[in-house]
């Protein structure tokens, strides 16, 4: 595969690594013993990763998920193991059974792939105790999604265009499939004030056993849930192209990111014992890439580690049944286990598996009873396309009735407009000190704990556009506000206003009453302390919707003339949006807009000062 090819499917699978700045404490220069976090403040000498399988309202789970789950998580133990040395120890608690959304595909696709991780991660975070302060294990909430950010059928792994299929992976040298879609999607995010990790892995990092989901797993929902960044320069590591260069088994942790995590190696001679089993038994196909008709067989190495009572099976649709392949002891005897041959072009998903170990499982550990300290038994998943020609994908087969549609054409006056890029809060900033940072390369923005704080975000909107805002309450939540426009009429929306028990959301002004008296006022808390919210907000000629975390918060239908702004929180520039906060420090990790109708403009260019 080109290494142009495999940098582009790396973007296009980038994750979002924001490790949020502390606030000053008594005990920030105190580094916590033994293996820490990236910025040295939280303990890692347990992690414990909470692993649920998460499906939207209408599609329906995996049959053999638990055993695909189970699969991966075994492989993230034992690699964290060897790489730490048994130092830091890593336990997955996986969730017993599918998470059901209570939102469909569609609606956690709206947006962009960001949108879609906080989405999914806040919808389960709020169902789900990760036992933050339980025994003083590092919590990582990690997320294996039944979809991608947008419509791929990942088994074949093509997704819907307008004329017909499109290829949508990567390839490695020699023809093996590795993870990396354009609409894959897997994120994650270290949550340093709340001593936590989130992690995404979208459907096609893991449903399907490319060669280096593993990777994938591992990457998002551990490396980046701790903190570690993209080393550079690019090599084989689990955290930069491991996953397109190989197996878990075969990459590595970089050893300035664990000298920084505070491992050395003044403690190997005390390590436990290597699992030669884990890091050298591979199986691959041979041919990668066969041709209807054409026999296939799975080459098995090294000999010595082959177990008696090795098992083979094969699938060819994601939910159909795993298929088992007869072995033949004198091949097998040679490294070989044949799978016959495919009369038709078609995916295909293998298995080898030994018997299964006796011991018992680790204290807290609900996956296999395999114990992180001991060999493990001789198994592989794999999958290689049978292909008329390299370059022609089999058709998908069985595809999820979400995933067969293409998403519209994009319009090209229609690309999102990262508003915090705009915002200079010397220039733009109406009332109290806002402030603004960097963090990894993304801009933030600090609201004052003030009354009536607000900001100008220096941009005029088009007749119907989405706002999207990631916010984050510092303090007792209070009100939000954001200031809109639709068509010459500006107004606000108000979230989460007042003292708990009593906190009310609103349009501000409809036929000229706040929220005291008009009929989009709602009651009840929106934001939580110290969590990232998404708050969603579409505009247009016909009305306002507004949405927290998915959930529907305003929904109101009326004409433009309708809707002012009283002038508590007018700004100088009539044609700006603006932020607002009251009483309350928020930190906002992003605020996008994308245009539904009509273009925008920047006022930046402008020139127009305000007068502090």
């Amino acid at each position: 595969m080109p290494r142009t090819r495999i940098l582009a499917a790396w973007t296009a699978l980038a994750c979002l690594m924001m490790s949020i700045p502390a606030s000053a404490s008594a005990d920030d220069g105190e580094q916590a013993p033994g293996l820490t976090t990236w910025d040295g403040r939280h303990s890692i000498d347990t992690i414990r990763a909470t692993v649920v399988y998460f499906v939207p309202s209408d599609r329906q789970p995996l049959p053999d998920w638990r055993e695909r789950v189970e699969w991966l998580c075994e492989r993230v133990r034992r690699f964290h193991h060897r790489e730490f040395a048994g130092r830091s120890r890593l336990v997955t608690m996986i969730h017993p059974e599918p998470f059901r959304s209570a939102a469909s595909t569609g609606a956690l696709r709206v947006g962009d792939g960001d949108a879609t991780f906080f989405r999914t991660l806040t919808e389960v975070d709020r169902t789900i105790d990760v036992g933050r302060d339980a025994d003083g294990a590092f919590p990582v909430l990690l997320v294996l999604s039944d979809i991608n950010w947008r419509p791929l059928d990942d088994f074949s792994r093509q997704s819907p265009a307008a004329d017909g299929w499109k290829f949508d992976g990567a390839l490695a040298d020699g023809g093996l499939h590795v993870p990396g879609a354009a609409a894959g999607g897997s994120r994650a995010v270290y949550l340093a004030d709340q001593r936590r990790g989130w992690g995404l892995v979208s459907g096609d990092g893991w449903r399907v056993p490319c060669r280096g989901s593993d990777c994938v797993v591992y990457h998002e929902g551990i490396g980046h849930a701790i903190g570690l960044p993209h080393p550079e320069p690019a090599d084989g590591a689990v955290m930069s192209e491991g996953q397109y260069r190989s197996a878990l088994a075969q990459s590595w942790v970089e050893a300035e990111q664990k000298k920084r995590l505070g491992f050395t190696a003044d403690g190997a001679a005390n390590a436990p014992p290597a699992d030669p089993v884990f890091d050298t038994f591979t199986a691959t196909p041979e041919p990668a890439m066969p041709r209807p008709g054409q026999p296939v067989a799975l080459r098995l190495f090294p000999l010595e580690l082959i177990p008696p009572g090795l098992r083979v099976e094969v699938q060819t649709s994601l939910r159909g049944p795993w298929t088992s392949v007869p072995i033949d002891a004198e091949a097998l005897r040679k490294g070989s286990v044949s799978l016959g041959r495919f009369d038709r072009p078609c995916a295909v998903g293998w298995r080898v598996t030994g018997p299964t170990p006796t011991v018992t499982t680790e204290a807290g550990d609900d996956s296999k009873p395999v114990p992180v300290d001991g060999p493990s038994a001789a198994t592989a998943w794999g999958y290689f396309q049978v292909r008329l020609a390299p370059d022609a994908p089999p058709p998908p087969v069985d595809v999820d009735p979400a995933d067969r549609q293409a998403p519209p054409s994009p319009d090209p006056t229609a690309t999102s407009v990262d508003l915090l890029a705009l915002v200079d809060p010397r220039r733009d900033g109406v009332a109290g000190e806002w402030t603004d940072h960097e963090v990894d390369g993304r801009r933030e923005l600090l609201a004052p704990k003030a009354f009536g704080a607000r900001i100008e975000l220096p941009y005029a909107p088009p007749a119907a556009y989405r706002l999207t805002l990631i916010v984050e309450p510092l303090d007792e939540p209070n009100g939000l506000t954001i200031g809109l426009r639709s068509g010459e009429h500006r107004f606000l929306a108000l979230l989460g206003f007042g003292d708990a028990g009593r906190r009310v959301s609103a349009l501000e002004n409809v036929d000229g009453r706040n929220v005291g008296d008009n009929p989009t006022r709602i009651d009840g808390d929106v934001f939580r302390k110290n969590r990232p919210a998404e708050v969603v907000v579409s505009v247009g000629p016909a009305g306002v919707t507004a949405t927290v975390d998915g959930r529907p918060w305003i929904d109101w239908e009326g004409k433009p003339e309708r809707l002012s702004l009283s002038d508590y929180w007018q700004t100088p520039r009539k044609e700006a949006l603006f932020l607002g906060a009251y009483d309350c420090r928020y930190r906002i990790l992003r605020a996008t807009l994308e245009p539904l109708s009509g273009q925008g403009r920047s006022l930046v260019d402008e020139g127009v000062a305000q007068e502090r």
